[in-house]
């Protein structure tokens, strides 16, 4: 009897995995991403033997200009584990996203986009890959381009690798929106973020353990898409902007740099001027004078910069500490 029961205890739980979808034009396609969900709504092994099931998914609906509201209450109303998650007005993906990590209750949770483009199958994988390495966060990394035109996609390549540069990370992926993420810093980062935020700089202030895993994206479904040239645009300097301090702190480096450059122009000025060289009058210290307060002001700029950097940081709402119920394994990458 002691022994069954040991056996009993020695069976791992079912991991329960929460799914977050923004939706702002989903009338078209929610239907069909619940459809293909709904199978993973029950228990499931994962390749890697791992069992879990999709406790619920919360459809986050974003006030956009279709009916995705029906649609949600249609659906909400089919299936006990889908629930809705009603914003006032439109706040963006990255807000919607924050709204539904708040209210999840699983031990994980996926970000999925509403168009269909990430195949819920591939939660399975990104699961694996978390326990395996054990990873706080993973990013899918698409094997194929996204189902948009060459310059987009190189611009969106761009901006990515710019903002791993700005953040700082190590790590080779870029970040995307189909994420996979522990349930504790879900719900932590939701509770300490500030508006304007970047989700997944602020990801990246409490996670110290981020993996990528290999997916292959699939088309959209017809409808239009939600980005704009102008939006995209806007999108992106608003990442630079919420990147943190290093832009702020290259305005101080400059600074220093020029004062480098100031002292070395001084003294070609004066070897010039005590050596004939330069005949117009006042033209050594004219350029003395403008080279090193030009190097002063922006390093004061730089000071300036890093109290502007410090009040950022408090605004955005980027924690101090996180605490979780499990150690995070910091263990290197073969």
């Amino acid at each position: 009897m002691s022994e069954a029961c040991g056996e009993a205890a020695a069976v791992p739980p079912t991991i329960r995995v929460s799914v977050v979808v923004p939706v702002y034009r989903g009338e078209s396609t929610l239907e069909t991403l619940l459809a293909e969900i709904e199978p993973l709504a029950v228990e499931q092994v994962t390749p890697a033997g791992h069992r879990a099931v999709i406790c619920e998914v919360l459809l986050v609906h974003d006030c956009g200009p279709d009916r995705s509201d029906q649609v949600i209450e249609s659906l909400a109303a089919r299936h006990d584990w889908v629930r809705p998650v009603w914003l006032s007005r439109n706040f963006g993906q990255h807000a919607a996203t924050l709204a539904g990590m708040a209210g999840a209750l699983g031990d994980w949770v996926v970000t999925l986009d509403e168009d269909r483009q990430h195949n819920p199958a591939d939660i399975a994988a990104l699961l694996d890959l978390a326990l395996a390495e054990g990873l706080q966060l993973v990013y899918a990394q698409p094997r194929n381009p996204p189902p948009h035109g060459w310059l987009r996609n190189t611009a969106s390549r761009l901006a990515k690798t710019l903002a791993n540069a700005l953040i700082g990370v190590g790590n080779t992926g870029h970040f995307h929106s189909f994420r996979l993420v522990t349930g504790e810093v879900a719900r932590s980062l939701a509770a300490y973020c500030g508006s304007g935020v970047y989700l997944d700089v602020a990801l990246r202030w409490i996670v110290a353990r981020v993996g990528f895993c290999p997916v292959t994206l699939r088309g959209e479904m017809v409808r239009p898409s939600g980005y704009s040239l102008r939006r995209l645009l806007s999108h992106f300097s608003f990442l630079v902007m919420t990147a943190g301090a290093r832009p702020l702190r290259l305005i101080a480096l400059l600074g220093l740099v020029s004062i480098g450059l100031a002292i070395a122009i001084a003294l070609w000025a004066l070897y010039a001027k005590l050596t004939g060289r330069v005949t117009v009058a006042g033209w050594t210290s004219l350029v003395i004078v403008i080279t090193f307060f030009s190097g002063c002001i922006l390093l004061a700029l730089g000071v300036i910069a890093e109290y502007l950097a410090l009040t950022m940081s408090i605004a955005m709402g980027k924690p101090l500490y996180v605490v979780t119920t499990t150690p995070t394994r910091q263990r290197e990458h073969p």
